[in-house]
């Protein structure tokens, strides 16, 4: 058996608390082996560790006990000696976005001494290898996320490791790139087999865990289980199902499933809910779970994960929801909307409609003009052309009145870090223009619906991840909108934390607020009533969840995912509308 790559023995990692706070265990005593050949995958929740072990396998941090031996260097004493054997992308890519494509590659073979001779071919065989060739004057900051995420590996690649550090680098980007960057490090590594190449890939995708040769399941700083997929998913087996309920209360019928004593875990998928069992619990019958018929399903990675996890009950949706004005009509209008930047149009002539309360999805490659149409019917950017009306306004004529009846949650925390949670919501409920007294009450319904008062004083900036993600929710709802815009919402969250806030926001949808997001994970997608894809600026496609995965059904792909569905009708898009 070919010598490990890396060794992690009893591994403590602890930070120092910021501005008095306490300080912070990140990782406590894992021990685990990363052997060559094979994809090692690292996964967990939110603040889990797995950034933190990475840094370590990269000699960035030098732990607070344990040891780490990467390529035989101890990275505590010998990390220098151990650099040049390893590839590190991190997360976000590493890019420096106002060097170009051609600037990026150049920059890192001097960081890895290159001769000038192996960086020419190295370079040129990475453009090709990863597409960019035709892009190397363009600048990094230019980029679509997957050509992003291309250059970020390329640059990782470049010295040829025998260890790629890889931290979730397939978050942000659509499904189609998360494929092709698969692709691309399995056959790097199929390649780099006889020198003992090895990956250690930490991802937020719970089916990219399952692709891999060994998972690494980390929570809050511990190892809670390691071992190939295959282990996760055998104590699974016959406790999975799907429910049939009627697409008008499937909602209602995963609160249901979720609230009854034998089912672990309830999620939407298209026009069914997936049933996950405690193990040794009776199956129930479909019609005590609001369905009409109950279908044994195969297990995921993501089952397992969420049984391993079964401890940390997810919060029950808000109990008043924030009922919207009333109206007539749909709440998103949209006819013939363009958007050009000098010459280059980036929405062309896209229409669709969204009626009152319902969840609409707006999906689409990177760079395909979704996020530009999300922008202009939010009103951060003036349309070219065409109508747009959100809650009865025209975003040409009177934005400012549509906005204000628009609540909007961006991908990336965008909240004050420097403030506390409390400061925070008083800050934008001054914003919104609520008085003093409809501002101190609904600053207390926030706190109390969103499960925020027992971190009402914390600073934001020092929240996990889901938390920040329910005070961006609540801040966002302040003052009762009509129409919520979600970007990207549960990016980098795990399972657990994405099922309860979707669950919120089905209360609210069922209350009549309108929601309208933009995802590039499947899996929320699911929780749509409806979705459009926008692919090179055009619409090519809108329906139910079950109906894309309807138009690609074939004899050689009978159950298509939703991810299946979203690339082949991407594909065909461009042929489609030529038609």
């Amino acid at each position: 058996m070919p010598p490990a790559l890396a060794e992690i023995s009893g591994l403590r990692h602890v930070f120092p608390g910021a501005r008095g706070a306490p300080p912070r265990v990140a990782l406590d005593g894992i021990s685990a082996v990363i052997p060559p050949g094979m994809i090692t995958g690292v996964v967990g929740p939110d603040a889990a560790g797995k950034t933190t072990v990475l840094r370590l396998l990269a000699g960035l941090l030098r732990p607070t006990g344990g040891r780490v031996t990467v390529l035989g260097h101890d990275m505590a004493t010998d990390a220098q000696a151990a650099h040049a054997g390893i590839g590190y992308m991190p997360q976000r890519f590493g890019l420096y976005e106002d060097l170009s494509v051609a600037e990026n590659l150049s920059l890192f073979a001097d960081l890895h001494q290159l001769p000038a001779g192996l960086r020419t071919e190295r370079v040129a065989r990475l453009l090709r290898f990863t597409g960019l060739a035709p892009f190397t004057a363009r600048l990094a900051g230019q980029l679509s996320g997957g050509m992003k995420q291309k250059l970020g590996l390329a640059c990782a690649l470049l010295a040829r490791p025998r260890l790629l550090l890889l931290d979730e680098p397939s978050v942000g980007v659509d499904p189609a790139s998360r494929r092709e960057l698969w692709s691309i490090v399995s056959q790097m590594l199929e390649e780099g087999r006889e020198d003992g190449m090895g990956v250690v890939w930490a991802t937020a995708y719970l089916d990219e865990a399952e692709r891999c040769g060994q998972v690494l399941l980390l929570h809050e700083g511990r190892m809670l289980a390691a071992g190939p997929p295959a282990g996760f998913l055998a104590p699974m087996q016959g406790r999975v199902f799907r429910l049939a309920v009627p697409a008008a209360s499937r909602r209602d019928a995963a609160r249901r499933a979720a609230a009854h004593p034998g089912v672990l875990d309830a999620a939407v998928q298209g026009d069914t809910l997936r049933l996950v069992l405690h193990a040794d619990a009776a199956v129930p019958d479909a019609a005590s779970l609001g369905g009409t018929a109950l279908a044994p399903a195969p297990p995921r990675f993501e089952d397992g994960f969420v049984d391993r996890l079964a401890t940390a009950a997810a919060p029950p949706p808000p109990t008043e929801p924030i009922r919207p004005q009333a109206g007539d009509g749909p709440a998103i209008e949209v006819r013939d909307l363009v958007r050009r930047f000098g010459a280059f149009t980036a929405v062309d002539h896209v229409s669709f409609s969204v009626a009152r309360g319902e969840i609409f999805g707006l999906l689409g490659p990177n760079g395909a003009g979704k996020s530009t149409t999300f922008r202009m019917l939010c009103g951060l950017l003036q349309p070219s052309g065409g109508t747009a009306r959100v809650a009865g306004q025209d975003m040409l004529r009177a934005p400012a009145a549509a906005r204000a009846r628009i609540g909007y949650m961006a991908q990336r925390f965008s909240l004050y870090g420097e403030l506390s949670v409390a400061e925070n919501l008083a800050f934008f409920a001054r914003v919104y223009g609520l008085s003093r007294a409809t501002r101190a009450q609904a600053i207390a319904q926030a706190l109390q619906r969103y499960d925020l008062a027992g971190v009402a004083g914390d600073v934001a900036g020092n929240l996990p991840l889901g938390v920040k993600q329910r005070l961006a929710l609540a801040a966002a709802l302040l003052h009762g909108p009509d129409i919520l815009f979600l970007d990207e919402p549960t990016s980098g969250v795990d399972p657990l934390t994405r099922r309860a806030f979707w669950a919120r926001i089905g209360a609210l949808a069922q209350a009549g607020v309108t929601v309208l997001v933009t995802s590039h994970f499947m899996d929320e997608a699911e929780y749509c009533d409806r979705l459009a894809i926008v692919s090179a600026g055009r619409l090519v496609a809108t329906g139910t969840p079950a109906e894309l995965r309807a138009r690609v059904r074939s004899a050689g792909l009978p159950d298509p995912t939703l991810e299946d569905a979203f690339i082949a009708l991407v594909a065909a898009g461009p042929a489609e509308l030529a038609a």
